[in-house]
């Protein structure tokens, strides 16, 4: 089964795969792939842009490859804003969209505490992206911040 995980970032996409994700699962998190690509001590958010190249490459190589062995196993994909067209694969490998949204009060408190200020205005896109269509998502408070 795929699993694609969305929200906005700090929603806590991350402590939800840990809460529901098995040891033999795959997970598809590009801050996992770019903190297990880069060197000791490197932060485990707020990426250099070329590490962030990389590990995004990377991304897309584990993606092509887990979609083909579905049957087998489970995998757990990190997608913020998917796409139409990355919906629509999604889809086509029918897969379960997990949306993960605590509010964005919540998501802006947590990326001032701990993110880049960049990533206010991805919260922001976020949102407005949503405007106008149904909360699907349940308020989750995933850890202590």
């Amino acid at each position: 089964m795929l699993y694609v995980i969305t929200g906005p970032p700090a929603a806590g996409k991350s402590s939800w795969i840990e809460a529901h994700a098995k040891p033999q699962d795959v997970v598809i998190d590009l801050d996992r792939i770019t903190v297990a690509l880069t060197g000791p001590g490197a932060p485990h958010w707020n990426h250099a842009p070329l590490q962030q190249r990389v590990a995004q490459r990377a991304r897309y190589a584990a993606i092509d490859e887990a979609l083909q062995h579905l049957h087998q196993l489970d995998v757990y994909l990190i997608h913020t804003m998917p796409s139409p067209k990355a919906l629509a694969k999604y889809k086509r490998h029918k897969a379960r969209i997990v949306v993960v949204d605590p509010g964005e009060a919540i998501v802006m408190q947590r990326i001032q505490a701990m993110r880049s200020p960049a990533m206010e205005r991805v919260a922001t896109r976020w949102y407005r992206a949503r405007q106008g269509r149904p909360r699907e998502a349940m308020p989750q408070a995933s850890r202590s911040w």
